[in-house]
C-alpha cells in the first residue's frame, strides 16, 4: 500500500514514476490545463554547473502529458521562468524574473501578449522589476505580483493596458540575495510588501502571499486592503482544492488553511524517498481531480505529483 502524506481528512499518495521524463533543471512551478497537461517551468542547468535561480539564465516550458510522459517542449526560450498560471481558457501566463517580463501563450507556446520590456527592468514603481507571478480575474483583467526586484502590485486591463499600481517597501530582500549592503527598511504595515512572492484570485478577493513577512494579505480588485493573515511559513504558492480550501507551498512544506486564515495543519517530510521534499517546495497546482503538483527549487529534478485519496 502507498505511503500517505497530509492531515486528517486531506491526505494524499505519491503518484511513483511520474513524470516519466527526467527534469533536467529546477522545477520552479507547474500548472495544469483543463485537459490534465502539465506545464513546468524550468531554470536550466547553468552551463558550469549548479542550479538555475531567479537572476538571468536559461529557461524554458516543458509540457507533459497527464500520465507524465512528454507532450511537448515549447520553442520560446525564457531566461528564468518563476511562476506558471492557466487560465479556465487555457491560455498559460509565466512570470520571468530574468526577462522582467509576464507573457501569455497559447497551449501551444504561442505568445499572445507580452507585458514588461524584455531584458529591461522597469523604473521604481513600474512594472517591472523581477515579477514573481500573474493571474486572470474573471473579468479578463490581469494582475501581477512584481516582488523580487521591488515589492509592488500592478493590474491591467485584458488588452495588457496598466491600470493601478498598489504595494511598496523598500527591496531588501533582493539586497540580501545579492550579498550587498541592505540599506532599505522592511515594510510590514498592511498594504505594504516584503517579497509578494504569489498572487491568487479567489471570490473575488486578491489574496498576496507576502513572503518574506510571514503573512498573506487581501485587497478587492481595486487594490483596497481588506485583510492579513500572519504566522504563515513562508508562503511561495497557493491553490485552492474544490471544497476551497488552500495548500500552501513553502517553509519546507505544505500548510493547509481556510480562506478566511484557519490553520488547518502542515505535512512534508525531507528526504530523497518518494513523497519527501528534497528541496524547497517553491509552485503548486491541484488538477480538477483534486490532485496536487509541487515543484521545487535549490536543486534539481525537484518535481512530484500527489493524488489526492
Amino acid at each position: 500500500m502507498a505511503r500517505r502524506f497530509g492531515v486528517d481528512m486531506y491526505q494524499f499518495e505519491v503518484v511513483e514514476g511520474w513524470p516519466k521524463q527526467e527534469i533536467k533543471g529546477v522545477a520552479a512551478s507547474v500548472a495544469c490545463d483543463s485537459s490534465g497537461r502539465a506545464y513546468v517551468g524550468i531554470r536550466n542547468i547553468p552551463p558550469g554547473g549548479g542550479f538555475g535561480n531567479i537572476l538571468p539564465g536559461e529557461g524554458r516550458v516543458l509540457v507533459l502529458n497527464p500520465d507524465g510522459s512528454v507532450h511537448g517542449d515549447w520553442e520560446f526560450t525564457f531566461s528564468s521562468p518563476h511562476a506558471v498560471w492557466v487560465s479556465p481558457t487555457d491560455e498559460v501566463f509565466v512570470a520571468d524574473t530574468g526577462l522582467h517580463t509576464i507573457t501569455k501563450h497559447a497551449p501551444s507556446g504561442e505568445v499572445l501578449m507580452t507585458l514588461g520590456t524584455p531584458g529591461t527592468p522597469g523604473a521604481p514603481g513600474a512594472p517591472f522589476n523581477m515579477p514573481t507571478a500573474a493571474v486572470e480575474a474573471a473579468n479578463g483583467e490581469i494582475v501581477v505580483s512584481d516582488g523580487y526586484g521591488q515589492n509592488w502590485m500592478h493590474r491591467f486591463t485584458a488588452k495588457g493596458e496598466l491600470i493601478e499600481s498598489w504595494g511598496g517597501g523598500d527591496p531588501v530582500f533582493i539586497q540580501r540575495f545579492h550579498g550587498g549592503p541592505v540599506t532599505g527598511v522592511t515594510a510590514t504595515e498592511p498594504g505594504k510588501f516584503n517579497l509578494p512572492h504569489d498572487v491568487f484570485i479567489f471570490n473575488s478577493v486578491v489574496y498576496v502571499m507576502d513572503r518574506e513577512n510571514l503573512r498573506w494579505q487581501t485587497f478587492d480588485l481595486d487594490g483596497e486592503f481588506i485583510s492579513e493573515v500572519t504566522g504563515v511559513n513562508r508562503p511561495c504558492d497557493v491553490a485552492a482544492d474544490s471544497d476551497g480550501i488552500f495548500h500552501i507551498v513553502g517553509g519546507g512544506g505544505v500548510a493547509i488553511w481556510t480562506p478566511d486564515g484557519q490553520h488547518l495543519g502542515d505535512w512534508g517530510e525531507k528526504g530523497t524517498d518518494p513523497g519527501q521534499f528534497k528541496f524547497g517546495p517553491h509552485g503548486c497546482w491541484i488538477d480538477g481531480e483534486d490532485s496536487l503538483y509541487i515543484g521545487e527549487v535549490g536543486g534539481n529534478e525537484g518535481l512530484q505529483k500527489f493524488r489526492r485519496v
